[in-house]
Order: structure tokens, then sequence, then C-alpha cells
């Protein structure tokens, strides 16, 4: 599956993928007042914002998901519902892991919000393993929201 840099034309698509999939994986799990603020507005933002960092798989000829990083960090990881079960998302993973070696991190880190279960298992099949649980600062649009979530982390030395 291909993998390579956002483009500028993808903002819309990318941020349309981001709303969809934060609110499939996160709206019955997080606090009201987050999924209030997680409009498809604050993601077109936030979209625009790290489009230089995205890297993003395709799937029959259509954007099927996305990562960037942040340091030691795979900050954000959505696969489209559509492209679930086809490989996209392990060859997402791979790559933001050779990612995160190339920049020399020997131990990589993400969190995952608490009760996701189905990206839980995920990460877990992909190799990596359940940390401890943190209080994580994410962005919105009225600055960082503090919930709780599982930190995993996988060694890549």
């Amino acid at each position: 599956m291909p993998i390579r840099d956002a483009r500028p034309e993808e903002t819309e698509t990318l941020a349309t993928l981001w709303h969809d999939g934060w609110h499939d994986a996160h709206a019955a799990l997080v606090p009201q007042p987050l999924v209030t603020l997680r409009t498809l507005e604050s993601f077109r933002a936030r979209t625009a914002t790290h489009l230089d960092e995205m890297r993003v798989v395709e799937h029959s000829g259509r954007v099927a998901g996305f990562f960037y990083l942040r340091g030691d960090e795979l900050d954000q990881f959505y696969v489209a519902a559509e492209a679930r079960g086809t490989g996209a998302a392990a060859a997402l993973i791979a790559d933001a892991e050779d990612g995160l070696r190339a920049a020399g991190v020997t131990t990589a880190w993400l969190a995952c919000a608490v009760g996701n279960e189905r990206a839980a298992r995920f990460y877990e099949k992909s190799g990596w393993r359940r940390a401890a649980t943190i209080d994580f600062a994410t962005e919105t649009t009225a600055g960082p929201f503090v919930l709780q979530a599982w930190r995993y982390e996988k060694k890549l030395a």
C-alpha cells in the first residue's frame, strides 16, 4: 500500500477522516465538553497545523489513514472505517515506527483513550505494550484538555 507525505489538496479529506474517526472511537468514552469541542472545523484547523507532518496511506486509490509524530510520540493515528481489515493500519504503523527509528527514538509511546478497546487490541497486536494510565493533555481550540489515557510503549532499537 502506498504511504507518502500528505498533500495540501488533501486537507479537507484528512480533516473529515480525522473528525469521523475521532467521533467513532472517542465520543462515547470522553467527557461531553471535549466532544463538543471536536467539530469538523476544529479538525480542519488541526489538519492545517499538522499537514506538513502527516503521512498518509492509500487504499484503492484513496487516502485511507494518516499519522504524525511528535518527538518520541506517535501523536495521532487514524484509519478510515472502510479501510479497516485491509492491512492499511499495519502498513501505516510500520511506517510510523520506521520514522521514529530514523529520528533516533529507541522507545516510542502513544496515548490511547481509556476504553478504546479496538485501538488497544491493534496496538498490542502490533507489538506495543500498555505501560501506564496517565493524565494526558490533548490539544483543542480552547487550549489543552486533560483526560485519562493509556500510555502504550514500544522498544524500537
